[in-house]
């Protein structure tokens, strides 16, 4: 296997081995796994995807989520990010399913806003656009690097509140429904992860956070638009344009992402799989509910 450093200090794309190899081989796995430690973003090119392979594969790295109430593929392991519609064709602009890809537009971290938090998620490229709808990453752990020391160590006590209803209403009231907002109450989470393996810290942080614990709601939004800015600062990330058969998987823990726009009369289909993190993947400390941060 060859490791290919891709963008700015992190991500990199894994040659010479597959899905397949690494579902069903340990040393497979466990070059691919120190790999993701080490680089948070990896990149599969031309692979023969199906439900199951992908699947098989995300298994290795944990227990894959349900998908949440509300979302293409509910009560599946898959969640379907698509613009086409029951009759096979492109969705307008101002429908559910657009509007939900363009909340994915903002800077994100899977899965913040859930009581148990993700790992990794493992995304697969199904139809994509002639151009654009790229997703672009940034690392959260090289953007803690970045801080002076006395931030640093500031942040590790700090604790931010995340909300799925919050970014959602970002780009549009109500696009978060009910059922939604019911299964899914503001989490409050520890502000600095620290890897288990490599031990280096790293800022979570989401478009779903929009409060810090125990501040002033205006001061604790300004901290973190201020860390969200540092994060994802000019040529801090990594770009990548997609090819059908390509699957990249990223470490949600150290990095946020953000989908690209595309021409709205194109189709995209994509589908993730996303591994819920354990407390050996050194999930941060979620702080009690008695707390929380006024919105």
């Amino acid at each position: 296997m060859d490791v290919i450093p891709l963008g700015p200090g992190f991500a990199a794309e894994l040659r010479g081995v597959t899905l397949a190899d690494v579902a069903c081989d340990d040393a497979a796995y466990a070059a691919a796994r120190a790999a993701f430690e080490e680089h948070s973003v990896l990149v599969f090119r031309d692979q023969e995807v199906t439900d199951e392979l992908q699947l098989a594969f995300s298994r290795r790295f944990g227990p894959p989520e349900v998908t949440k109430v509300g979302s293409q593929g509910e009560g599946s392991h898959f969640v379907i990010l698509s613009t086409i519609g029951p009759d096979g064709k492109v969705v307008p602009a101002d429908h559910r399913l657009s509007l939900r890809n363009k909340a994915n537009q903002l800077w994100h971290t899977d899965a913040s806003f859930k009581r148990v938090p993700a790992l990794t998620s493992i995304l697969s490229a199904r139809v994509i656009p002639a151009e654009g709808g790229e997703t672009e990453y940034v690392s959260t752990r090289l953007a803690f690097e970045r801080l002076d020391a006395g931030m640093r160590e500031k942040l590790e006590n700090y604790f931010a509140w995340h909300d799925y209803a919050y970014s959602r209403s970002q780009i549009a009231p109500g696009l978060a429904t009910p059922e939604e907002r019911a299964a899914l109450p503001p989490q409050c989470w520890r502000m600095v992860w620290r890897n288990p393996v490599n031990g280096r810290g790293a800022i979570y942080l989401a478009s779903h956070a929009y409060g810090v614990d125990g501040m002033e709601p205006a001061a604790g939004k300004r901290l973190i638009d201020e860390l969200m800015t540092l994060a994802t600062a000019p040529g801090a990330s990594y770009l990548h344009p997609w090819r059908k058969g390509d699957v990249v998987m990223w470490d949600n823990r150290a990095t946020m992402h953000r989908g690209r726009p595309w021409p709205a009369h194109e189709a995209r289909l994509m589908v993730r799989t996303t591994i819920s993190a354990t407390e050996a993947d050194g999930v941060g400390t979620m702080r009690s509910p008695s707390s929380q941060a006024a919105e």
